[in-house]
């Protein structure tokens, strides 16, 4: 099953916002007995409104991945005022909130789903939390990587590789531990712990040394 390209919308408004916290409740409930009816019931609203407002199932888990996404945030920085200091605090962000989702049951049991649907092709799940959350989490962070090059910060020749590398210093080994079950104790403090020692290892890696005057804590 092929990825397709990240669907953009607005924000969602606090009763779609609910619609969609209902439908990461059912699956965490439920697991991938996720109908339109259950939806409705719990959102408390028709499903007339769930296909007014989403189009059709596979519309309405697209709107739950990108609204579960959306808290993935690499911080606010102005491009041409970017320094080391707010370089970290950026990429300390996304980190922090990066880890911050995949660590919640929502995302857990969302991703479950995913797998075991992208396995059978039961339905498209599997790339639409693809397409709307790792690809477009990397789309979102990649201007960070490429505004910090532009700066002097950073030295890399492909803002992907230089993405995937420290997606892959934040995430370790955590997530898949957490979809097979493995009890971490993630709370706030071992996260914010966690990122800070990634983006202190990206730097190490792809930083200009002689930009790094500040500490990363």
């Amino acid at each position: 099953m092929e990825s397709g390209p990240a669907i953009e919308t607005t924000t969602p408004s606090a009763r779609q916002q609910a619609v969609l916290d209902a439908v990461l409740g059912l699956m965490v409930e439920a697991g991938d007995q996720l109908t339109m009816d259950a939806v409705a019931r719990r959102a408390s609203c028709s499903k007339e409104t769930l296909y007014k407002w989403f189009r059709d199932r596979d519309g309405l888990l697209t709107a739950t991945v990108q609204w579960q996404a959306s808290r993935v945030r690499a911080g606010r920085f102005e491009a041409r005022a970017l320094d080391v200091a707010t370089l970290s605090e950026s990429l300390r962000d996304f980190a922090t909130t990066w880890l911050e989702v995949i660590s919640s049951s929502a995302s857990i049991a969302l991703n479950r789903i995913a797998i075991g649907d992208a396995a059978s092709r039961k339905s498209n799940l599997g790339s639409i939390v693809l397409a709307n959350g790792r690809f477009a989490i990397g789309d979102r962070l990649k201007p960070l990587l490429e505004a910090g090059r532009e700066a002097g910060l950073l030295a890399f020749d492909d803002s992907e590789t230089a993405f995937r590398t420290f997606f892959g210093l934040v995430g370790r080994d955590v997530q898949i531990r957490l979809l097979l079950g493995d009890a971490i104790d993630f709370d706030a403090a071992t996260i914010r712990r966690d990122a800070a020692s990634a983006v202190e290892q990206f730097l190490a890696l792809y930083g200009q040394p002689q930009r790094q005057q500040l500490p990363l804590r």
